[in-house]
């Protein structure tokens, strides 16, 4: 197994199943961010939205978004799925992660399921008080980690 896959193997384990992330979309130069349950399966991260939010048509108009938490930015190509109970693996993670959301949103008739496949990501991590920028370019399969040194 190559470098790239071991880290990145590595970064999905320590992800997880669920978080609360960051969607970042975009139309016509208008740039708008939001909280959205998040889960990640086999490298790609999966939410639901209703057909009549901003989202929704930002999503529409441009596949292009981002996904942020903590120090972790994700960058990448967002695609519309089907219904979210018509797919049952994001059905079982998602009401484990999230049944909240899950009871009150998926069995509505306007959710829809996204999926975003990484391209980019980057995080900042430390070894000790040393900050380090650990990235993923995920489309060349190439790992770094450099050492952040200001200019």
């Amino acid at each position: 197994m190559s470098l790239f896959n071991d880290k990145y193997n590595a970064f999905l384990a320590e992800f997880g199943q669920g978080r609360k992330m960051v969607l970042s979309t975009s139309e016509n130069n208008k740039v708008s961010s939001r909280m959205m349950s998040v889960i990640q399966v086999n490298g790609k991260f999966y939410f639901q939205t209703d057909v009549t939010m901003k989202k929704y048509h930002q999503l529409k108009f441009n596949k292009k978004v981002a996904l942020c938490i903590d120090n972790i930015q994700i960058e990448g190509i967002c695609e519309e799925i089907g219904r979210p109970l018509d797919n049952d693996f994001f059905s079982d993670i998602f009401q484990k992660c999230f049944k909240g959301s899950f009871d009150a949103y998926s069995s509505l008739e306007n959710e829809r399921l996204f999926a975003v496949k990484p391209l980019f990501i980057e995080r900042w991590i430390y070894d000790g008080s040393i900050p380090y920028i650990e990235s993923f370019n995920i489309t060349n399969e190439q790992y770094s980690c450099k050492k952040y040194v200001s200019l």
